[in-house]
């Protein structure tokens, strides 16, 4: 409805789709807990807000840095403010939101830029914050959890910083290259990531040009070379079977369009795509919490990282939810919303970061 509502009022000139999106979010979201100190500050040029539990801590204690979704272009602070509180609370952790530019307005790659100086800034000033730089956490949800990869995989190079500890990807967008995956075919119009929604906001996100979404939707800006030596890593034929069960077809590419592929080049790039990162990147990464949702077209973004990152050596704590869909723990208690699914999802979360 939100979404609907949005490109109504953009087609009748009053605000655009993006800008209606992002005050909506943030809508009746309360920003303040008693049980929190809750500060908004800035890690060299970028805007942050920790919320830091009220409750006595003998020691060190332990951090999450949380990089919200919105596809890039939406989702501030304030309206993540939930979801942040939550986390703080329930796991007696520090929670750090970032503030980082949004595209249009900041092209990629301003969105990782800022994500990476809040973060190196912070693991250089933990002590200052009572954090043991050791037990320092990131995580996002969809195109966070993208820039939270992202993150993770430019880290592993910069040996004078901390290592973080682990990362937690909540059903994240993990590449463009392959709109034709089982999920992208089964959860087409599952709420609220329709597939053509979210080919489009992706491509809003990657470039401010005019594309034929619905040629990037078919694989047409994947020329044959490529499509097969990315298929090691990026393929239905690496998605267990057990999901593909509700109608999967395996499609044949659109032709090959020279003009999809000039615009849509970041899909091919690492420093966007995680999945195209290389081996000797992703065999570095932290410890893994990776959450996907079975009505998701991003579920099988998720699966292809689990077996990337296992096929590396990394350890994974897996979580699916059988009946969860996308945005499912962003929506829990949104108003008059509520999901037993996200109640499950939260205790996971919860267990998984106190164990460091």
């Amino acid at each position: 409805m939100t979404f609907s509502l949005g490109s109504l009022l953009e087609t009748l000139g009053i605000c655009s789709q993006i800008q209606f999106l992002r005050q909506a979010m943030v809508a009746g979201v309360l920003q303040t807990d008693q049980n929190l100190h809750i500060t908004d500050e800035r890690f060299g040029n970028v805007p942050v807000r920790i919320y830091e539990p009220k409750r006595p801590y003998s020691e060190p204690r332990r951090c999450v840095i949380y990089i919200h979704g919105g596809a890039g272009l939406f989702g501030t602070i304030k309206s993540y403010a939930t979801l942040c509180r939550k986390w703080a609370l329930k796991s007696g952790t520090m929670v750090v939101n970032v503030g980082f530019r949004l595209a249009p307005e900041h092209p990629h790659p301003a969105q990782l830029e800022d994500c990476l100086l809040a973060v190196e800034h912070f693991l250089k000033e933990a002590k200052n914050y009572g954090v043991d730089p050791n037990r320092i956490m990131i995580a996002g949800d969809s195109s966070g959890g993208m820039l939270a990869a992202m993150v993770c995989n430019n880290l592993v190079s910069r040996k004078h910083l901390p290592k973080i500890r682990a990362q937690l990807l909540i059903y994240p967008f993990l590449q463009t290259v392959d709109g034709t995956l089982p999920s992208y075919q089964q959860n087409c119009f599952a709420p609220i990531l329709f597939k053509e929604r979210a080919i489009k906001l992706a491509l809003r996100f990657m470039t401010e040009e005019m594309v034929d979404f619905k040629g990037v939707m078919k694989n047409a800006h994947v020329p044959d070379g490529m499509s097969v030596k990315y298929r090691k890593w990026i393929s239905a034929d690496h998605i267990p079977d057990e999901f593909k069960k509700r109608g999967y077809v395996p499609k044949v590419p659109a032709p090959f369009s020279e003009k999809l592929n000039k615009v849509t080049g970041l899909s091919f790039q690492p420093t966007f795509c995680p999945l195209l990162a290389e081996d000797d990147i992703v065999r570095q990464l932290p410890e893994t919490f990776l959450l996907t949702c079975e009505y998701d077209v991003l579920r099988d973004d998720g699966l292809l990282y689990k077996k990337r990152l296992e096929d590396n050596g990394v350890p994974v704590t897996w979580l699916h939810l059988k009946k969860g869909f996308h945005g499912i723990l962003y929506e829990s208690d949104l108003m008059f919303f509520q999901y037993q699914e996200a109640e499950h999802a939260m205790k996971h979360i919860v267990d998984f970061i106190q164990r460091f």
